[in-house]
């Protein structure tokens, strides 16, 4: 370990040392959890469904009160166990990656794939879908899971493997992106990978999506460039003549003629790659380097003014603040009201992230240019690790290189039209099925029964819901993420 300041503040080593001692006959504690837990479920009414009762979100789809119970499963929150030797941990399904994060780096490890916000849970990325700049190299978090324990709509608790063997290895495969409707993960094994304390950053500039889209396809194959490591990649579109592809690699010590950065306190990650073609942060905070301001969504609130950001307090400079900022604008429509108030068109909210072939990128950026008009927007390569798994909720041409498409911003719309038809999120869902792309589900979706089933595994999920909640206690997929009940 060449330098502390790589594995963030103090608290991450009282975090470790809290870690170490949970770990300590950790079975028997997470024993214990598991059988309140069940005496927990044993006393909720068996025909209402089920919810977690979470005190954070990072969906931003709204839900009906449909009166479903809340099942408190806040005691699964902590890294079990981080085993060096192995490359293992063993962590509860509540854990956010900031706390799961803080625990692995003291051991100059880190998780396969860490997603950008730091109130993401280890159960959350893998039952739903989560991506990152390592994500070309490593997938998604659910290809770095070795086993997981999971409770199902009937109350049971299974562990289930990815063993041809193990008669529940059907539910490890079509967990992801199940979104919480097959049950809840409770205990997880992952994989690590090593780390070193900072990493080397470069931003190359593209005039054209084509050129950039070239650069992603070959960097993403040879794993270098220019003679140098990428273990990270991923890349900011300003405009349809100014984009970047932020390469990352993990570095021992401060590149000559380099200083830290800081991106915490005044300075604004995403503006520095406009400013800057080489930059270095300690490997925390790249991990973190998207929350600070939300991506770039702090804008919306002035906080990247810097009359406002000095005073503004250090500790709310995070995503889960402002989600909680919007969660309030979105119940009590502070914006609509005043845009109404001043004459503005209504906006219709477009916070979406899809994946369509790396090949066809430049045609979905022109369209994204030309009908929507989104900027920035994040782009991010990312490939199945194992060719030969099949994900049938999710399910990829596992030889193919995709690449993720976010953007999170809100867009005018004509006179007359409302927010609520979701016209332009409609128009992005039917560009995005001609590509062949796919959606991820953690925002607003619009899709008839039947074109979501062919996209997203129904027969396989038809054949696991009744095996896994035969009662319906947990509700269903397609209720949840396009009807959001």
């Amino acid at each position: 370990m060449d330098d502390p300041r790589a594995f963030g503040p103090a608290r991450a080593l009282r975090l470790s040392a809290v870690s170490t001692a949970l770990a300590t006959d950790w079975r028997s504690r997470y024993g214990e959890y598991v059988d309140g837990l069940r005496a927990q479920l044993a006393t909720l009414p068996p025909d209402q469904p089920l919810r977690l009762a979470k005190s954070t979100s990072n969906l931003f789809r709204p839900r009906a009160d449909t009166g479903t119970t809340r099942l408190d499963v806040s005691a699964f929150d902590g890294v079990l166990s981080v085993d060096p030797a192995t490359r293992t941990a063993e962590v509860m399904g509540m854990t956010t990656y900031e706390h799961l994060v803080q625990a692995t780096l003291p051991h100059g490890l880190m998780p396969m794939c860490v997603p950008q916000l730091k109130t993401i849970t280890l159960g959350g990325a893998v039952t739903g879908l989560g991506i990152e700049s390592a994500s070309f190299r490593n997938g998604t978090p659910h290809e770095s899971v070795l086993e997981m324990d999971i409770l199902t709509g009937d109350g049971d608790v299974i562990t289930v493997t990815p063993d041809p063997s193990d008669p529940h290895h059907d539910l490890f495969y079509g967990f992801p992106n199940s979104y919480g409707s097959l049950g809840y993960a409770l205990r997880l094994k992952i994989e690590l990978e090593p780390t070193k304390p900072f990493v080397h950053l470069r931003h190359l500039r593209y005039d054209s999506a084509a050129d950039m889209t070239a650069a992603i396809e070959q960097i993403s194959a040879q794993g270098e460039y220019d003679g140098a490591r990428v273990d990270f990649l991923d890349g900011t579109v300003f405009s349809p003549t100014e984009q970047y592809l932020t390469l990352g690699e993990m570095v021992g010590r401060l590149p000559t003629g380099l200083t830290l950065s800081d991106y915490t306190g005044m300075d604004v990650y995403y503006r520095s790659i406009q400013a800057k073609t080489e930059d270095v942060l300690t490997i925390h905070d790249y991990l973190w380097r998207w929350d600070t301001d939300w991506f770039w969504c702090s804008r919306a609130f002035g906080t990247q003014k810097p009359a406002i950001r000095r005073w503004w307090p250090k500790s709310k400079l995070r995503s889960d603040f402002y989600w909680k900022l919007i969660a309030l604008d979105r119940r009590y429509r502070f914006s609509a009201r005043t845009d109404s108030w001043r004459g503005r068109p209504a906006r219709e909210q477009v916070v979406q992230d899809i994946e369509v072939p790396a090949d066809k990128l430049p045609e979905f950026l022109e369209f994204f240019h030309r009908e929507v008009g989104i900027e920035p927007i994040w782009v991010c390569p990312l490939k199945q690790r194992d060719p030969e798994a099949r994900w049938p909720l999710y399910e990829f041409d596992p030889d193919k290189l995709y690449v993720n498409v976010g953007f999170w911003s809100t867009v005018p719309l004509p006179d007359g039209v409302d927010p609520s038809e979701g016209r332009v999120n409609r128009r992005i869902e039917e560009v995005v099925a001609e590509l062949d792309g796919r959606k991820s589900l953690y925002s607003t979706a619009y899709y008839s029964r039947e074109e979501f089933w062919s996209t997203y595994g129904g027969d396989d999920y038809e054949r696991l819901k009744k095996e896994y909640d035969p009662s319906g206690r947990l509700l269903g997929l397609y209720e949840k993420v396009v009807e959001m009940r």
